[in-house]
């Protein structure tokens, strides 16, 4: 299934992130093979969902914008199929850090 980004429009606390590129080499110079290279863990916020609530009924204020560099947990998120390439929908908890 092909999804444009332009389509896509989180709900709740969700984030839409394009993962930043993985660096093909090392710092000496030896080229990686896919099968070798780490997730990334940095990425650009794409669209942001409009918060939610908790439990309690407390409003969930997103703290992050489109345009913006984040931090996100290894493991953290749902990968998703946009513009022919594999982007990750994650819950704002799943987000550590803004990058300025």
């Amino acid at each position: 299934m092909y999804i444009k980004a332009s389509s896509i429009k989180p709900l709740f606390d969700n984030i839409l992130i394009k993962p930043s590129e993985e660096e093909a080499k090392t710092p000496s110079g030896i080229v990686l093979p896919d099968t070798a290279k780490e997730k990334p863990q940095i990425g650009k916020v794409m669209a942001v969902g409009p918060g939610g609530t908790t439990e309690d009924g407390k409003k969930i204020i997103m703290q992050v914008k489109v345009g913006q560099k984040v931090v996100y947990k290894k493991w953290g998120g749902n990968e998703i199929r946009v513009d022919q390439e594999e982007w990750l929908l994650v819950e704002q908890k799943d987000i550590l850090a803004i990058i300025e």
